[in-house]
């Protein structure tokens, strides 16, 4: 087995429980967070916009949004000029659940890092954070 792949298969193992731990307190999906983070951030956002951003098909947007609106976290509105163009906009309910969403585990692994690290690995893991953005970071033709 390689280096990498060594390297690959322990960071998975790794993540996987926290990740878990994370995201045990959510109330929604995180593709549905997702899109609420988008249209935060983003601004409004036609259907087909935020299903090529979060890499999903159509369908699970349209499914996505009709659930998100359900919930009142989001509201479609027809472009004023263009009538067929819908605009998925976020609500300030949205606005809220994405807060709490983005804060669910937070207090824990806030905890779990003061509690459980040293200084020493404190510093370790402040520097690692921008190596793993680099994995995810968009690159042309990904």
């Amino acid at each position: 087995m390689t280096m990498k792949r060594t390297t690959a298969l322990e960071l998975r193992e790794a993540l996987r429980p926290l990740w878990r731990r994370l995201n045990s307190e959510r109330t929604i999906s995180l593709g549905k967070a997702g899109v609420l983070g988008h249209l935060s951030e983003h601004g409004r956002s036609t259907a087909s916009a935020l299903a090529s951003v979060e890499r999903i098909s159509p369908q699970a947007i349209t499914t996505a949004v009709q659930e998100l609106e359900s919930l009142q976290l989001v509201v479609r509105r027809p472009d004023d000029e263009d009538r067929r163009r819908i605009w998925i906009e976020l609500t300030d309910a949205g606005r809220e659940k994405l807060e709490q969403e983005r804060a669910a585990g937070h207090g824990w692994l806030d905890r779990a890092i003061s509690e459980r690290l040293s200084p020493e690995e404190q510093r370790t893991l402040d520097a690692a954070v921008p190596v793993l953005r680099k994995l995810v970071a968009e690159v042309p033709g990904d």
